[in-house]
């Protein structure tokens, strides 16, 4: 499977504008799965009632795009629904199929928390026979969460991660690929938003044993995704038979 995936420098508040400049940059490009930031239509915002879809208009674009190329899309938005407000992950299949993931772990340090509701449970979904994890940003600091069942075989991160905390993002991406003998595609994006913050380039896609696979072109970065690659490591080094037995609680 190839993913591609948009180090996107969003325009913030602006969802038009970021609908047209991620047209414009996937234009010529073939993948089977394209990966958006978090909060790609509008950047990591808290002014949720200003700039929530309301008629899902992220979700939309997602779909209408996802036919055009033939391909999947996932990245997550703001989305308010009966007055609560959610950071949500869309999974968009061509036949216009959608499956979403609510940010379990949303980020106190900044307020996110007091503004948008957690989602309840963790959610895997499964395309052209590779099973993903879906995983928003703060999600990638708590392993508990992320743990490899033998129910996925890659997790998707899309995040608004800024430079000053990048290590901690790098190393946590390679860590969650290793403990659990997974693909893991962490996208982040670029640019400064409105707060001042930077982000610098720092997307990954990591092999099972932790080697980075990813390449970069400019704003893309590509991977290719191998499944009966990762079921012969997974045979030859059985270590998730070995992990501690007992349910996650939310």
């Amino acid at each position: 499977m190839k993913i591609i995936g948009l180090n996107q420098d969003i325009v913030w508040k602006n969802k038009s504008e970021n609908f047209k400049l991620i047209e414009n940059q996937l234009q010529n490009q073939d993948a089977d799965l394209f990966l958006l930031p978090e909060m790609f239509s509008t950047g990591f915002c808290m002014d949720a009632a200003e700039v929530s879809d309301k008629n899902e208009e992220s979700l939309e674009f997602l779909k209408k795009i996802s036919k055009e190329k033939n391909a999947a899309f996932c990245g997550s938005a703001s989305v308010g629904v009966d007055g609560k407000f959610f950071n949500r992950i869309y999974f968009v299949k061509p036949n216009d199929d959608v499956t979403f993931y609510d940010k379990r772990h949303l980020f106190s340090f900044s307020g996110e928390d007091k503004i948008y509701t957690p989602g309840k449970e963790r959610v895997i979904v499964e395309y052209l026979g590779i099973r993903f994890l879906l995983q928003v940003c703060y999600d990638l600091r708590f392993p508990v969460f992320a743990r490899n069942n033998d129910d996925y075989d890659a997790i998707l991160y899309v995040a608004n991660w800024p430079e000053k905390r990048v290590g901690a993002w790098e190393h946590l991406l390679k860590a969650r690929a290793i403990e659990n003998l997974s693909y893991v595609f962490g996208l982040n994006r670029i640019g400064t938003d409105g707060n001042d913050l930077f982000y610098q380039e720092s997307s990954h896609c990591f092999f099972a044993d932790g080697k980075e696979i990813a390449e970069k072109k400019g704003n893309l970065v590509l991977a290719k995704l191998n499944l009966d690659e990762l079921k012969d490591f997974r045979n030859h080094f059985q270590f998730l038979n070995d992990r501690d037995d007992f349910e996650i609680k939310l």
